[in-house]
């Protein structure tokens, strides 16, 4: 389970780094999009955003859930205060990805004037 945890967060950051550059590739532009921000490249990486998400979510969900077994209760250390925040900061970081990958889903057709 440690191996797919440290999996799950290389990947966020390489998630952050390609959005923020797809971000700055396309700010203030009012034309159809091109390089990193036409659709051949922002909607796979919009996919596997949103999959990289949940995926994320469901393993902290299930860390969570068999720790809290009654079966694990006989071995359960109490968690580091280092490893909440990192848990919490896990778990905000998907929900903002998925807040950011709604707001990009609506307003892209009004910036780029897709029909």
């Amino acid at each position: 389970m440690q191996s797919a945890c440290t999996a799950v967060i290389a990947i966020s950051g390489i998630r952050v780094a390609i959005g923020l550059s797809a971000l700055a590739a396309a700010a203030g532009i009012h034309a159809p999009a091109k390089g990193f921000h036409q659709d051949a490249i922002r909607v796979p990486m919009m996919l596997l955003a949103l999959f990289g998400s949940l995926i994320n979510l469901f393993v902290i969900w299930k860390v969570r859930s068999l720790r809290n077994k009654p079966a694990s209760l006989w071995r359960k250390q109490p968690l580091t205060r280092s490893k909440l925040n990192s848990e919490r900061l896990q778990i905000a970081l998907s929900i903002l990805t998925l807040i950011l990958l709604t707001a990009e889903w609506i307003t892209h057709p009004m910036v780029h004037r897709v029909p």
